[in-house]
């Protein structure tokens, strides 16, 4: 073998490895963290301008202490009287916007004697535009030690012998689980819809909450192979978890997406009401 051919071929090798490399990368993208969709133009695509909703709901902005020295916020309808059953309500891409405050008013009818919180993980910040909408997630998702000291702020607003569950869509789907893994032995139970979940068994093992979750049979990032490698995850570590996949795209339960799908979406928040009705008893 000549020199020249040696060389060719030790380029060769380290161009595939290289390439193997990236690949895996890829693959082993951080499951808990969608800001990894951001930049992707189908992605985007998936998230048409949403519906303008005028909105005028009996709920308030409310504000409380996070244990990074902050504060926190959310759009919240509390029973008179007070309450130790709480849910948690986590947005969409979005930022907290009208349809979020109208899902969280509409979960408070329907719920008795719970508290709903509608939390806000942009600090503030909302859009309509899928570019910023990507930029935001992002920024959140670097800091994951303020969605985490936000979560941390309401479970302390809500008490330590709260009864806590957790409900969110895409960007809150994953929070909604992350929130009932922090809640540990309070979690009352998790609703996940089209979110990305976490991948191993030492993230989910604090979790103590029963989980239901919601995924969509064309959608391309938050697959049906997620889906069922979640439950797969979770009855592995001994979770008690319940999978519904149905014949629709991404976002298909938000009702200001040209992607809503009635049925389905009816469908599924019926099963997510009943779920939350049983663990909030």
């Amino acid at each position: 073998m000549t020199k020249k051919i040696f060389l060719a071929l030790i380029i060769l090798s380290a161009g595939l490895f290289a390439c193997n490399n990236s690949q895996s990368n890829s693959e082993n993208a951080d499951g808990e963290d969608m800001s990894q969709f951001a930049e992707d133009e189908n992605f985007k695509e998936q998230h048409e301008t949403p519906e303008e909703i005028n909105f005028e709901g009996k709920g308030e902005k409310m504000e409380f202490d996070t244990p990074d020295g902050e504060k926190g916020t959310a759009y919240a309808i509390l029973p008179e009287g007070g309450t130790k059953k709480f849910l948690f309500v986590i947005h969409e891409w979005w930022g907290l916007n009208d349809q979020i405050r109208q899902e969280a008013e509409r979960l408070f009818d329907e719920l008795d004697g719970v508290g709903v919180m509608a939390l806000d993980m942009y600090d503030g910040e909302s859009t309509d535009d899928q570019n910023k909408a990507g930029e935001l997630m992002t920024a959140a998702s670097q800091k994951q030690d303020r969605l985490k000291a936000i979560i941390q702020g309401a479970m302390d607003y809500a008490g330590e012998d709260a009864k806590i569950a957790t409900i969110g869509w895409c960007f809150g789907g994953g929070w909604s689980l992350q929130s009932s893994i922090m809640a540990g032995a309070q979690g009352a139970g998790c609703v996940i819809y089209y979110g990305m979940p976490v991948q191993d068994a030492e993230a989910l093992a604090p979790l103590q909450a029963d989980i239901l979750g919601i995924f969509a049979e064309k959608d391309g990032w938050i697959t049906p192979e997620v889906a069922n490698n979640f439950k797969a995850l979770a009855e592995g570590s001994g979770k008690n978890i319940d999978v519904h996949i149905f014949d629709a795209d991404h976002a298909f339960a938000n009702p200001s997406s040209p992607r809503y799908v009635e049925e389905a979406a009816q469908n599924a928040n019926a099963l997510a009401l009943n779920f939350l009705k049983e663990r909030l008893n």
